[in-house]
């Protein structure tokens, strides 16, 4: 049984940096599957399930605009005398940072206009997590999270605003329903675009002692772009 979702997101601009522009900020010309995961994890996310993108369909004209915005050169410090760690366990200290000594002003090129579907799905990770786990089939435990899902998804809600890479791009959202008639891709679109190398997702391992992050690890794929479809290969994670 396909425990699939479909769901429809769009916005006035987004941007999905590449890593390999260190300054200045360069979208991707389509959305990624971590960002496209992002949206559905500020939607329904829970410990017991890991979602995965099977297709990104593009509908909107890939545009691109010019922006320039005000940015800081540095951050507040997780660890050490003056970080964050300190400051939580003392309970006191200064965690600000003067603006106006470490801004910078930098240009960003990002999508403008863009209209998405997502096909998706989630693995169940460990029914021990599910206070009814042992009693219920694996169809039934995946059936209750779909529903908790559809629910949230028809009724707008989040558990935090969903964005396009930068949290001053906000999504909009629609649930598309199981049979429901799909909008089609621009005519743009048509035809086969090979879009480079794309990064998939950013796999964390966590330190069994500490359970801190120790690593992270991206991964990249070759995206291939078909009448506006891309499929999405399965990532072959290094850890479990």
């Amino acid at each position: 049984m396909s425990y699939g979702i479909t769901l429809e997101v769009s916005g006035d601009y987004a941007l999905f940096s590449r890593p390999e522009m260190k300054v200045e900020r360069v979208s991707y010309d389509v959305m990624t599957p971590s960002a496209a995961r992002g949206i559905l994890e500020a939607i329904y996310w829970k410990p017991q399930i890991r979602w995965v993108i099977d297709r990104i369909h593009v509908l909107n004209p890939i545009r691109f605009t010019n922006i320039r915005r005000n940015e800081i050169d540095t951050k507040i410090p997780l660890g050490g005398k003056s970080g964050v760690n300190a400051a939580m366990t003392s309970g006191k200290g200064e965690l600000g940072i003067a603006v106006d000594a470490h801004r910078q002003q930098r240009a960003s090129l990002l999508l403008r206009d863009v209209r998405y579907l997502i096909d998706a799905h989630f693995d169940i990770l460990d029914r021990r997590f599910e206070k009814d786990g042992p009693e219920l089939s694996e169809n039934d435990v995946a059936g209750k999270h779909l529903d908790m899902f559809n629910r949230r998804a028809r009724s707008g809600q989040v558990f935090q605003q969903p964005y396009f890479g930068c949290r001053e791009f906000p999504v909009r959202f629609h649930f598309v329903e199981p049979g429901a008639a799909r909008p089609e891709p621009h005519e743009s679109l048509r035809g086969e675009r090979d879009l480079g190398f794309m990064l998939h997702d950013i796999e964390f391992q966590q330190d069994a002692r500490t359970k801190k992050v120790s690593s992270t690890t991206p991964h990249f794929f070759r995206a291939l772009m078909k009448g506006g479809v891309i499929e999405i290969p399965v990532l072959r994670r290094t850890h479990t």
